[in-house]
């Protein structure tokens, strides 16, 4: 039996905020982006910029999401923060891009990306293996968060401990037993290279990809226990901790490589392991990925339902959704609404291209959210702010202009899928009126 309009227990602490935020931001991107990212700008020391502004925008947004989590600290998140400032319309919109592709691609990319990419490294998987790999990938995930916020957490921080801790591992490797050349950290150097401005905002998206993920840890804070400290101190111990170890990480990279040998890898870090301990980096470098992959996974698993509980709560999304679980006190039908939804799109093959379709749109949600800071610092100057984003006014605004950047960056240089991302969003459109109707909501 369910037991629906119940609220979620508060079970999760600071080191879960934590666990959520350096578990989800750290998924393939630091072994992979390195390389995109020093084509691009050539030099060393502008391929390290990338990294740094791409870290401080990231926690400028943090800071923002932070005052938003610890005044609001319910289920959902971005969609309780975007709703309170523009409405229920654009804050539907934002949970049904992220349910329909946004989260849901996201598990299917990883879980195929398990199976396929890395798995097969070590057991031979013919194509219908690989897939039943991801479907079990899923519906293990789905299993783990449906017995318990605090199974899914306890999962959450086991896959963060093991990868940030091997990560922290491969840098000292590489550092204390690779030939190293102090050269490659200045060569080649930035002189007459006055034309990099639009490489290097290029190179800026692909390393603002490489760290999201911290704005899910929000969607908890309905769970999180003293959210007013929990949520903005997780965040930025979290963000922290992951800017202190992509920089580690590309130095390390640097300290063996020169920039041309990065740019034309395809395995960075484990070209990068190679010259410490041989040809077996390949082997470990694959296993540690297959533990970072499952991690960012399980966050998508763990956080993202709580904003479709939000959304049935509010009569924006089926009601079955908004039930809790009578002796698991989880979302169960979201979160098995989730998994079941990903399992389908890593079964058609679609995901990588549903996916790539939101990029913009998704950056504009994250724009609109950081916003709301502003907004509702004039809408409801009242509200408790336990928390206020320091640097305000310049560190939310900062973050939108970059906001702003990488969807007119996406329109310029991917136009028809940026269209047809707006044009999946704007697909949410009919469902809301819908819902809005059917719950007889009068905005």
């Amino acid at each position: 039996m369910n037991t629906p309009g119940h609220n979620l227990p508060r079970v999760l602490g600071l080191w879960d905020i934590v666990g959520i935020v350096v578990g989800g931001v750290i998924g393939s991107g630091i072994f992979l982006v390195p390389s995109s990212i020093a084509a691009g700008v050539k030099a060393p020391l502008l391929m390290l910029a990338v990294w740094v502004v791409g870290g401080a925008l990231s926690f400028f947004g943090a800071l923002s999401f932070a005052e938003l989590g610890a005044s609001m600290p319910e289920a959902g998140g971005m969609y309780i923060y975007l709703r309170e400032s523009y409405g229920p319309m654009i804050s539907f919109l934002f949970g049904w891009t992220l349910f329909l592709v946004i989260d849901s691609g996201a598990i299917a990319t990883l879980a195929v990306a398990f199976s396929s990419k890395y798995l097969t490294h070590f057991f031979a998987l013919s194509p219908l293996g690989q897939k039943l790999v991801s479907v079990a990938v899923i519906l293990f995930l789905m299993g783990v968060n449906y017995l318990g916020t605090r199974w899914g957490a306890n999962l959450q921080n086991v896959l963060t401990v093991i990868k940030f801790g091997a990560l922290v591992g491969i840098c000292a490797v590489i550092f204390l037993f690779g030939k190293g050349n102090a050269a490659n950290f200045v060569t080649p150097s930035t002189k007459g290279m006055s034309g990099m401005l639009g490489p290097f905002g290029i190179a800026l998206v692909a390393c603002l990809w490489a760290y999201k993920g911290w704005e899910s840890a929000t969607y908890s804070a309905g769970e999180t226990k003293n959210p007013q400290r929990n949520v903005p101190l997780g965040l930025f111990i979290g963000m922290g901790l992951v800017i202190v170890l992509y920089l580690a990480a590309n130095l390390a990279y640097l300290w063996v490589l020169p920039t041309s040998a990065i740019a034309s890898s395809t395995r960075v870090a484990a070209d990068a392991m190679n010259s410490a301990i041989g040809p077996i980096a390949a082997s470990f470098i694959s296993f540690i990925i297959l533990f970072s992959i499952l991690g960012a996974a399980n966050q998508n698993v763990l956080c993202s339902p709580r904003v479709y509980f939000a959304m049935a709560k509010d009569g924006l999304f089926f009601k079955k959704i908004a039930d809790v679980h009578p002796k698991f006190l989880t979302p169960h039908i979201s979160i098995l609404a989730i998994g079941v939804w990903s399992i389908i799109l890593s079964l058609s093959g679609t995901f990588e291209q549903l996916f790539t379709y939101v990029v913009f749109g998704q950056w504009i949600f994250f724009g609109l959210t950081v916003g709301s800071v502003l907004i509702l610092r004039r809408k409801r100057p009242d509200m408790p702010r336990p928390y206020k984003t320091w640097g305000y006014p310049v560190t939310p605004i900062v973050f939108i202009l970059a906001a702003l950047y990488i969807s007119i960056n996406s329109v310029i240089n991917q136009f028809g899928n940026a269209m047809a991302g707006l044009g999946i969003i704007l697909l949410g459109l009919p469902f809301y009126l819908f819902w809005k109707k059917k719950s007889g909501r009068t905005v």
